[in-house]
């Protein structure tokens, strides 16, 4: 079993789809601590740190912007936290605080940026920071670990 949040597979679907009409991207990776997590899920974890959480960078006006597809309305709405908006030209990665001013997401270390999904060092943080899950990790469920306990 191998935990892979949406944010991984949201992040390489954005680049390919990126790459398709002809934009430069390139995947980025970064440890995040969740403010907001469920219990359920922090219990799972064994902590409030998300490991190689994903995002995209798109190269654009000679440089490259940061981008987090992960959350769609519905989670936003479900977390409180307001929709992410992507003007072409500034990072637009999760908000440090929720809609009420609740901390929110924390980006806490540069995991880097790849030209295709690295696996095997996905894997191998993964064994570092979730020790307990041998290396591996959950089974998704319908909307993956996020799922409301």
């Amino acid at each position: 079993m191998i935990l892979i949040s949406s944010c991984v597979p949201k992040a390489i679907v954005m680049a390919a789809a990126g790459r398709a009409v002809g934009l430069p991207t390139r995947l980025g990776y970064a440890d995040v601590r969740n403010h907001l997590a469920t219990p359920r899920l922090l219990e799972q974890l064994g902590t409030d740190v998300f490991a190689f959480h994903g995002f995209t960078e798109v190269f654009l006006e000679d440089r490259w912007v940061k981008v987090t597809p992960t959350f769609n309305t519905r989670l936003c709405e479900r977390f409180g936290v307001l929709p992410l908006e992507f003007d072409g030209v500034s990072d637009t990665l999760f908000q440090p605080f929720d809609a009420t001013g609740r901390r929110h997401m924390e980006y806490i270390r540069d995991r880097g940026t790849y030209a295709d999904f690295p696996f095997e060092e996905m894997l191998r943080v993964y064994a570092e920071v979730y020790p307990s899950f041998g290396g591996g990790g959950l089974d998704a469920e319908e909307d993956g670990p996020f799922s409301a306990a």
